[in-house]
């Protein structure tokens, strides 16, 4: 395949690009993802997705997800408890791009993990559920036992985390001034800390107030980024367990803001806006 049709998205400026593979299978591997998420070389991307034919009867698309780094997402969310990297942002985009094809308002997307009902909800945002946070060592995952609402973890002034799994391991610790915690100097440790056997997400969050939170987040196998859906969602949480919100809130990312609310059902609901930036052909260098 010489050249690829592709569509620039971002959801609060967390990037992907959007590839439509649903009609022939694409060369997307490891090596592929790399170069187009390339910021100078390449189109620039934190993630690469593909939309691919769904395998069950009860969605509109399958969502693959590769990251900048090229490693593929094992899923989106945690709709069947397993363990995979969070795309609540690509989510929405995917979703607004099916249910602007089919006219409808409602889209459900098949990852590996499972099933995510998304809607659209007025004003241009896009409402996902991501699935039950998971708040047991076992289903972060740790590497071993351990109170999960106060992790005996220490960085430089990175200390006493709450650990939340939304699909992915989530660190979230809490800060008097978010905008002063070093994430790119400590980021990148406490990601591979030996306590994450699949490495982590590191949020460094501040409690504004009952119902607002700041929000920075060193993603995994992307660095900082200026929204994560999942560390939004992970931040809510581990927030309302200290009992510093209720369980909703807007969470302002660098990118903008997500609407958060753990359910009663221990499922969260993210709402926010999506948006198109281009579209273009990908060259056959960035294929091979």
């Amino acid at each position: 395949m010489a050249t690829l049709l592709f569509t620039k998205m971002h959801g609060l400026g967390n990037d992907f690009v959007v590839l439509d593979g649903r009609r022939v299978a694409l060369p997307v591997g490891a090596g592929q993802a790399r170069a187009i998420a390339d910021r100078h070389t390449g189109v620039g991307c934190d993630q690469v997705i593909i939309i691919e034919p769904t395998t069950s009867g009860e969605a509109d698309v399958f969502m693959r997800v590769r990251n900048a780094d090229g490693g593929e997402a094992e899923a989106c969310g945690n709709a069947a408890g397993g363990e995979a990297e969070a795309c609540g942002n690509a989510a929405r985009c995917v979703a607004a791009m099916i249910m602007t094809e089919n006219a409808a308002t409602q889209v459900v997307i098949e990852t590996a993990a499972g099933l995510l009902d998304a809607e659209a909800v007025g004003g241009g945002d896009i409402a996902v559920d991501m699935g039950q946070a998971r708040l047991d060592w076992r289903d972060i995952p740790l590497a071993g036992p351990a109170d999960t609402l106060h992790l005996g973890l220490e960085a430089g002034p990175f200390k006493d985390p709450v650990a939340v799994g939304m699909g992915n391991p989530h660190a979230v610790f809490f800060f008097d001034d978010a905008e002063a915690a070093a994430l790119e100097t400590f980021g990148p440790a406490i990601e591979r800390h030996e306590m994450f056997p699949h490495f982590v997400n590191v949020g460094a969050a501040q409690v504004l107030s009952g119902h607002e939170i700041r929000l920075r987040v060193w993603e995994r196998g992307a660095g900082i980024t200026r929204a994560c859906g999942s560390g939004a969602c992970a931040a809510l949480v581990a927030a309302h367990r200290r009992g510093y919100t209720g369980r909703s809130a807007q969470v302002i990312l660098d990118g903008g803001s997500l609407g958060i609310e753990w359910l009663a059902d221990d499922h969260v609901l993210m709402t926010g806006p999506v948006a198109v930036s281009f579209r273009g052909t990908l060259d056959e260098s960035l294929l091979s």
